[in-house]
């Protein structure tokens, strides 16, 4: 975030929903899955229970208090609206963050004599997560929000910057060669919605004017036993993202039901299979001359995300920029919501 920010919110308000351990974040794309990549890649650092209603589905409503964070930029996004009315109950508290206009949800949290907390207009959903949008969850998990925000360090760090114009410029060279397809192979299930979160900020960033970049999520190793034939040996128009983080405690392989055929895996943690799965799978790809980076995570924490929510932010605006795009709008969706309304009214 720029020096000048500042949050819309206040901290008397995280102290006075602190005491809650149960949240809900009624919010599409954008508005919950940076704060999901964030409840799941830091789990363990967290003592309070959140759910995500994130899409139009059948859900249990438990008989549990929560605080509910209601959350759209626009204010009126069609999905939130519903799980908004049909989850909250008559006694929970709420806070709602919204713009700062008249729209249906500022309207509704008036009704409800709920908290409203302004989304800044300036910054689009699919890059607020060190935003309020990301940070006030992140305060309510008992996070620090300026461990998150790093980008006037990262921005003056000359490896940081290489790193970042080396990748920038790779990654346009693949595509000039015909290759589209950005697929990550993630070893860290905890990450899963990082790259959830990664592939909304990709697609809708750049896929424009019959230009773009396909991002896939691959789950591994469980994926060797299904798409990797393909990757492989398939078509050529894919480059991948191999993605580990390196654990400190991993549980044990019992060597007491290791038969003799498999000894080598007597005394092996599971991280220690997976990271040699990676390995071998990387050398794989180099002897097969297919593309690909790798990133090695040494340390779970608020400082390494937020490094990564701002190195793949900046690669993306830069891609944008570079193949004469504009990152931060997305055209085409909003007619597939105007079109819905129509269906609707």
């Amino acid at each position: 975030m720029g020096r000048n920010y500042k949050d819309s919110y206040t901290k008397t308000l995280i102290q006075k929903y602190k005491k809650y351990k149960s949240f809900r974040i009624i919010g599409m794309g954008g508005s919950s899955l940076g704060t999901r990549a964030i409840y799941d890649f830091l789990k363990s650092k967290i003592n309070k229970n959140f759910e995500f209603l994130d899409n139009l589905q059948i859900v249990k409503n438990k008989n549990e208090k929560y605080l509910n964070l209601i959350v759209s930029k626009s204010g009126n996004t069609i999905e939130t609206i519903v799980n908004a009315n049909i989850f909250i109950k008559k006694n929970e508290k709420n806070i709602f963050i919204t713009e700062n206009k008249n729209n249906y949800l500022i309207n509704l949290a008036q009704k409800l004599k709920s908290d409203i907390i302004h989304h800044s207009n300036y910054i689009g959903g699919r890059y607020s997560v060190l935003s309020e949008v990301g940070m006030l969850p992140a305060e309510l998990m008992d996070l620090n929000p300026n461990k998150f925000r790093q980008f006037n360090t990262l921005i003056k760090n000359k490896n940081f910057l290489n790193n970042l114009i080396k990748n920038v410029s790779i990654i346009l060279k693949l595509i000039k060669n015909k290759k589209f397809n950005s697929v990550i192979i993630n070893y860290d299930e905890r990450s899963d919605n990082l790259f959830k979160w990664y592939q909304q900020l990709v697609a809708e960033s750049l896929g424009k004017k019959k230009k773009g970049i396909l991002p896939i999520v691959s789950s591994m190793p469980k994926d060797n036993h299904s798409v990797m034939q393909l990757y492989l040996d398939g078509f050529r128009n894919n480059f991948f993202t191999f993605f580990y983080v390196h654990e400190k405690n991993s549980p044990k392989i019992n060597n007491n039901l290791i038969l003799p055929s498999k000894n080598f895996l007597k005394g092996k943690t599971l991280s220690k299979v997976i990271y040699a799965q990676k390995i071998a799978t990387e050398n794989v790809f180099k002897k097969k001359n297919i593309p690909f980076r790798s990133f090695e995570i040494t340390k779970r924490d608020e400082k390494t995300l937020g490094e990564l929510f701002c190195f793949f932010i900046m690669e993306t605006i830069l891609l944008g920029k570079c193949m004469n795009l504009n990152p931060y709008d997305q055209p085409s969706v909003e007619l597939i919501k105007t079109e819905t309304h129509k269906l609707l009214r």
